[in-house]
Formats: C-alpha cells, sequence, structure tokens
C-alpha cells in the first residue's frame, strides 16, 4: 500500500479495535457461532459503483484481528479508481470469521472511499479553473480524523491542520478580541516556531494581515472576484503568504474559486457530507 496515503498504522489499530468491540461486545458473533468451525470459503470485495478507493489498511485490519488465519489478498490499493463490479480484495478462510469481519471491514471501506471519491470530484472540477489544491478541515468525525484525513489524500486533496496543535489560525472570534496586529504578535511571542494563518473577510483585513507579516490568509466567505482581488494585494507583498479560499465553495463555484489565483481551497463537506460508496461481500458457492 501506498504509505502517503496511509493513515498511521496505530490509528488504524485503535480505531477497529474499537469498532469490533461495538460489534461484538458482550457475546460475540451469535449467528456465526452457528456455523460449523471447518467450514472454509471464498469471498469477494465487490464495489456496487464508481469512487475512489480508501480504507483498505482498515478492512485488512478488522480481519487481522477477528482471525489472522484469513488470507486477504488485494487487486487495488488507497487511491485507485473503482467502477461498478470492481473487485477490492478477495477473502479465504473460515466462513464463521470472514461473516464476523465482513460488517466493519465494510463499514470503514464505504466510508472512507466516500470521502476519497468525494474528494475527486471536487479536485477535478477546481483544476478546471486553476492549480488550487483541495484542502479538508477539522470538520470530521470524532475518532477518525486521521482515517478520513489518510481518505482526503487518497482522493487527490490534501491536509489542512491535522488539530489546534499544528499551527496558529486566528478566526474572527480571536481577532475580535485583539485585532489582527495584536494577535499576530502575541503568536510570534508565545509560538515563535509555529505558522501563523489568519482568517481576512475584508480587502482591508488582508492589508493588516499582510503588513502584520501572517504566513497564511484564509480568505473566508469572499465572492471569487474579492478573492481575486485580495490575491493580487497580496502578491505585490515583499513575501506572499500562502492564500486559502473557504466559507460556502459548492462544486459549481469551485472552479472560479480555483481561477481567482489561491493556493487551496478548504472544503468541509469532503469529510462530513460525503456519500458512502456502495461496497458488498459476494460469497463463492459452497
Amino acid at each position: 500500500m501506498t504509505s502517503a496515503l496511509q493513515p498511521p498504522a496505530s490509528a488504524v489499530v485503535e480505531a477497529v479495535t474499537r469498532a469490533i468491540a461495538e460489534d461484538l461486545t458482550p457475546l460475540g458473533d451469535l449467528t456465526s457461532a452457528l456455523l460449523p468451525s471447518n467450514l472454509v470459503a471464498t469471498a469477494r470485495f465487490v464495489s456496487r459503483g464508481q469512487g475512489v478507493v480508501a480504507g483498505c489498511a482498515c478492512a485488512a485490519e478488522a480481519f487481522r484481528q477477528i482471525d489472522p488465519s484469513v488470507s486477504l489478498v488485494w487487486s487495488v490499493d488507497d487511491g485507485d479508481p473503482l467502477d461498478a463490479g470492481t473487485v477490492l480484495a478477495t477473502a479465504t478462510g473460515t466462513l464463521a470469521s470472514i461473516l464476523t469481519a465482513e460488517r466493519t471491514a465494510l463499514n470503514f471501506l464505504g466510508h472512507l472511499s466516500g470521502i476519497a471519491s468525494r474528494t475527486r470530484v471536487f479536485v477535478d472540477a477546481a483544476a478546471a479553473g486553476g492549480a488550487a489544491r483541495i484542502w479538508d478541515t477539522r470538520k470530521t468525525t470524532p475518532g477518525l480524523r486521521s482515517l478520513e484525513k489518510a481518505a482526503v489524500r487518497a482522493g487527490g486533496g490534501a491536509n489542512h491542520r491535522g488539530n489546534l496543535s499544528d499551527w496558529i489560525l486566528l478566526k474572527d472570534n480571536h481577532i475580535a478580541l485583539f485585532g489582527i496586529t495584536e494577535a499576530v504578535s502575541r503568536a510570534r511571542t508565545m509560538w515563535p516556531a509555529r505558522a501563523v494563518h489568519v482568517e481576512c473577510d475584508r480587502l482591508d483585513q488582508v492589508h493588516e494581515a499582510l503588513a502584520a507579516g501572517a504566513d497564511a490568509l484564509l480568505l473566508d466567505n469572499m465572492t471569487p472576484e474579492q478573492i481575486a482581488e485580495c490575491v493580487a494585494v497580496a502578491s505585490q507583498s515583499a513575501r506572499r503568504p500562502l492564500l486559502e479560499a473557504s466559507g460556502g465553495i459548492t462544486l459549481e463555484t469551485v472552479a472560479a474559486y480555483s481561477a481567482a489565483g489561491v493556493d487551496c481551497i478548504s472544503i468541509g463537506g469532503l469529510t462530513n457530507s460525503a456519500a458512502v460508496i456502495d461496497i458488498g461481500l459476494d460469497i463463492e458457492p459452497l
């Protein structure tokens, strides 16, 4: 599996452990316990529609935790395209183990592939207008952020802050208290090694953030025309900061924002609104 597209192994193990405990506590898989213990089967993970795959590591971990003797052979990797009928992987082993791991594996594959697929759609739409990268946000499912951000990478997007410790992002509520210049100064004094990112929703704030030496500007809730004006001003600065567009940007408008000249466009809907990709487990006749 491509390492750059994978979440940390520890995050995979932790998330799958929680999911399996949720599914099997307190008495285990009562239905699969009815099956003969020596009954062996082969099953295939098959996509029912189009998309981009993500979550292979989580599916593999689900089988490893249920029964490491089950053989799981992958035909795709995270980031690969899916069509209806694409075989993602083939599992061979005890039927009871395959059926016990099935739902946990499919939940992760469907959810994370949905995020990767949604991301790819935005990436392609943005590319029609310009070179802006598609960023995610912290609007993630609690406990699954590392997995969901990896799925964004699998879809061709890039990651915004992983958490509040990554860098400083001065938003409207911070700025309302200190003002941009004072807030940037405080950030430089307290956290001198961290990037300082400033939210701006007016051109005058862009001028102030540039003068204060911000490393990045979040241009929030502006039209593409307003964004282009801000980009022109920032590009004349002695040190052009990274420029992010955000706020209500849709598939219909993302190309126009990309054409405005920003470096990245953040979309909360990549992780909080993506539809699940339908993936099924087809068991061969015994």
